[in-house]
Formats: structure tokens, sequence, C-alpha cells
């Protein structure tokens, strides 16, 4: 690009600009450039109001100087039919009865007079300088803060809207929501608070810095600051829970085989974690030590109450536990707050049973298994009882068991165990056939059970709630379709595979209509005339 300046006395050394320039980027932490380029639009626009908005009107401050310059900008085009805007272009024909050499492409630059700055024109300039002013400061604020999500910053409360907290940390501005202050915890003006970073969202008034000291992190953070420990890697915050304003927990583990991990977050006679204490308004902590074992773990989140006994189950994700009747109240605590902080802790759900319940419970099991044994193989109490006690749990497991598993229960014979495998496949094969009968009875499709994972039992249960096609069987949700079968389906996850199972015939139609109509395409590019 060439540039033909034809009159050097437009341009005027103004060095005080700079000095402005270098107190405003020094005031709202931004470069001295991005003042000046806001300097350079404002007189831009000043100048396009007194020469016309349509005209390519440029201004530079040089960098050293100061000099402002002011220019029309016009792009050489090749023919008069490529000019666009004839205020901004030329031809190259008259282009080059001002510069010789002019080409396409280039630019000529007339040079004009300095603007004498009107009222409503300087008004006019400070307008765009703050606002572009302002606009860099939000950009170098969300550049600072994005990547500190996570810590915690110090700050004072500068004034307090509708509830939330607007603190000033220094180099920006942030809001403490009415949520994420801790119950009860009151702020004046000028107090200063200590929170932890939760979020930096670019907006369109400018970046929002969000703060939270009811998030369980922010707590963790305490700790990092409070425990050289956990400073230097040595001890591990694994899990947090919290119910702000009133109790914690928190799971450490220790990289350190000889070293405990509780005992340095207590500190000496509690400092160290009454430390952290304060700053969270008295929120009682309890620091327990993490372990891999999940029965170990929830025993220890448990604390102070007892745990007499654990039983996990995996594909639930649930474990319950048994405690002594004494211990109830304390391991569920108050309002639920232990059981829900350890679960949180622990990412288990967690049912808390007393042994008397925990009895009474398997009584009722022992006496519902045997007695489905008494029904459905026309045995004894006896007979029935010895089979809930050697762990069979359903009539399939008796019918299809190997005869040796049978005969060796006390007092069971081969004769005895292939009869009880007899009666157990004959009253399976009734149950089948009733289900079926009952099947086509409610109307439910025969696709349904083909269906992997769709047994006749839940094809049944379906249909009594409505649900006999596999299209009504594709539109329901995973938690709808378990509260509908029960235990019939193991688990959530079991419950959304079976659905888009269900829904697979949907895809392979919209495939099949795709396919048909790339063919039609081809079809018609093969049948139009050659040009």
């Amino acid at each position: 690009m060439s540039e033909a300046m034809t009159d050097t006395s437009a341009v005027h050394s103004r060095p005080e600009l700079l000095q402005v320039a270098e107190t405003v980027a020094r005031d709202k932490s931004i470069e001295r450039d991005e003042v000046l380029e806001a300097m350079e639009q404002a007189i831009q626009k000043a100048g396009r109001s007194k020469y016309g908005q349509e005209h390519d009107i440029r201004a530079h401050i040089d960098r050293s100087s100061g000099a402002i310059s002011l220019a029309r900008y016009l792009e050489v085009v090749a023919t008069p039919e490529e000019i666009e805007n004839e205020f901004t272009q030329v031809d190259l024909l008259k282009a080059q009865r001002k510069k010789a050499d002019a080409a396409p492409g280039e630019f000529l630059i007339d040079v004009l007079p300095p603007i004498d700055f009107g009222r409503i024109a300087a008004q006019t300039a400070k307008q765009v300088i703050v606002q572009k002013v302002r606009e860099a400061e939000r950009t170098r604020q969300y550049a600072e803060y994005k990547d500190r999500m996570g810590e915690i910053v110090n700050g004072l409360v500068k004034r307090i809207e509708y509830g939330n907290v607007v603190v000033d940390l220094g180099r920006a501005e942030a809001v403490l929501r009415r949520d994420d202050c801790i119950p009860r915890e009151h702020f004046n003006n000028g107090d200063r608070v200590r929170a932890y970073i939760v979020d930096v969202r670019e907006e369109t008034r400018g970046p929002q810095i969000f703060l939270s000291r009811t998030h369980p992190e922010f707590m963790g953070k305490l700790f990092f600051q409070e425990v050289p420990e956990i400073y230097d890697g040595i001890i591990e915050i694994m899990s947090v829970a919290r119910d702000p304003g009133s109790r914690a927990k928190m799971a450490v583990l220790s990289h350190d085989s000889s070293l405990d991990p509780v005992g340095p977050c207590i500190g000496m006679r509690g400092s160290r974690v009454q430390a952290v204490v304060g700053e969270l308004q008295g929120e009682k902590i309890d620091i327990i030590q993490w372990s891999q074992d999940p029965a170990t773990f929830i025993v220890n989140a448990l604390a102070p109450a007892e745990v007499a006994k654990v039983v996990l189950d995996e594909e639930k994700n649930k474990i319950e536990v048994v405690v002594p009747d004494d211990q109830l109240s304390l391991a569920i605590g108050r309002r639920g707050q232990n059981v829900r902080l350890a679960s949180q802790l622990s990412g288990w759900d967690i049912d808390i049973l007393t042994e008397a319940e925990e009895s009474e419970r398997r009584t009722k099991e022992f006496q519902d298994r045997s007695q489905m044994y008494v029904d459905a193989l026309d045995v004894d109490d006896v007979i029935a009882h010895l089979l809930v006690t050697e762990g069979f749990s359903s009539v399939e497991e008796v019918a299809f068991v190997p005869v040796d598993d049978l005969m060796d229960i006390e007092g069971f014979d081969e004769d005895v165990a292939n009869e009880l495998r007899e009666r157990a496949r004959g009253y399976l094969a009734r149950r089948d056939e009733e289900l079926a009968t009952r099947r086509t009875e409610l109307g439910v499709e025969d696709d349904m059970v083909d269906i992997e994972g769709v047994t006749v039992a839940m094809a049944v249960k379906l249909g009594e709630n409505s649900i006999k096609t596999r299209d009504d069987l594709a539109d329901l949700a995973g938690d709808e379709l378990m509260e509908i079968v029960g235990t019939d389906v193991a688990n959530l996850d079991r419950a959304n595979e079976i659905i888009m199972l269900a829904r697979a015939h949907w895809f392979a139609d919209e495939d099949a209509a795709a396919a048909e109509a790339g063919e039609e395409d081809v079809a018609q590019e093969d049948s139009a005339p050659e040009a």
C-alpha cells in the first residue's frame, strides 16, 4: 500500500495526548496503545461528522510525538465497473491523474486539516474514548480472571444490592450472591471478605466474576492455605461435603505411610482447623481418613456414630448400614445432616437401619422366601427353610442349578434334588404360560418381547400400564421404566439401554429413508439429458 501525504502542515505535535494516555492506561491497568487507539477512533468519528459519514476517514496519533494526522482514504480499483462505493473507491484512470504510479489495491490518501472540536464533537469524542477504554478494561479483567476460577481472593465490600454483595477485588469487581453467602452472615460496606471464584463469564455488560463462600472447594482451599502438608502435596484432600454455616466433613489421604493425615489438618491444639472454622462462621468440621474400600470409608464418614455392619450393593451404588439401636439418632444426625454429608462425601446412597430393624426385616424376608417355596414347589416348611438357609433366592435357581448343589444340602439325596428341580421347572412353565396368556389379553405386541432384556413378566407389567407397543416403550424415560417394572430392571443404566434398543427402529427407518432419497437423486442425475 502506497500513501500520498500532500500537506504536512496538517500534522501538529501534541505531547500532552501521550501524557493523558499514559495516565489513563496506568489508572485502568490497560496498555497505552489501547488508549491511543480509542483516541484515534474518537477523532475519526469527529472527522466523519464534519466531512461526511460515507467517507473512509482515518486518524493516526504518532506514538513518539503525539502528533495527530487526519486523512481520507480512497481505494484504487482497476475499472469504473468495479466501484461499489464512489465515496471510498476510485478507478485507476482517475487515480493516475493524482498519482502517476497508482495501482489497483493501493490507497490514495488526502490529508485533511486538523479539526477544531466544538462542544458537541468534543463530547462525542469523550464518549467514544470512555467506551473504548471501558471495553479494553473489561477485556483485561476477563483475561486476568478467566484462568483464576478455583482460587481464593480477598476483597472489600463495595456495596450491597438486594442481598448480593459487590466485592472490590482491586482490579475488578465481583459478585457474592445471597445464596453463596454463609447463612446468618452479614456484611457492611468496607468489610474485608475472602471468597472462592466459582465462575467467570463474559457478558455484554462486561465480565461477571461470581464468588462463593458456601462451595465445598472453598473449605478445601482454606485448608490448602493453612496446612503446609496439603500445600506440599504430602496430604491430599479427596472430597469435601458441607452444610454451610453448620457442619462439614472432609476426607484426607496421606501419601506418606508414616504420616497420619488427620493430625496435621487439626494442628497443635486445633490451631489449624480453628483458623478455618473461624473463617466459616463457626462451621463444625469433621476430618476423616479416606479409604479406597467403600465400606471402611463410609464407616469413617459416619463418625462419631458406631457402625455394626455394612452391606454394599454396587449395581445400585447403595450401601446399607446397620447401627446399634442407641446409635441411630447419632448416625442420622440432626435433620439427617450426618448421613446426608456422609453420602455426599462418599458418593454412595446410604440407608441406615438399627440392629432390631435389620433383624426384623431379615426375619420377614426369610419367611416370605420360605412361603414362596412352599407355594411354588408344594413342599413343607422344613424343606423351604433349608433352601432359604442355603442361599437359594429364587425358583429359577432351584430349577437350573446342578443336582450336586442341591444334594449338598443336609438331608437331601439325589431323588429329592431331582424332584425339586422338576417341580421348579413345572412351576416356571406354568407361570410363563399364564404370563403369555395375560400379555395377549392386554394386547402387548410380540415385538416388545423381542427386545433384549424385556421379559414376558416385564411385558405384562408394561401392558397393565398401557405400554403396549415398541414405540410406547421408546417414549419412556429410564426412571419411568424402573418405576413400572420395579426390580425386573437392575439399575437406571440398564433401563436406558432397553429404551435405546426400543428406539433402534426409528434410526433404521431414518437411514432407510435417507438411502432411498439418495437413490432417487442418483436416478434423476442418470436420467437427466446431457448438455
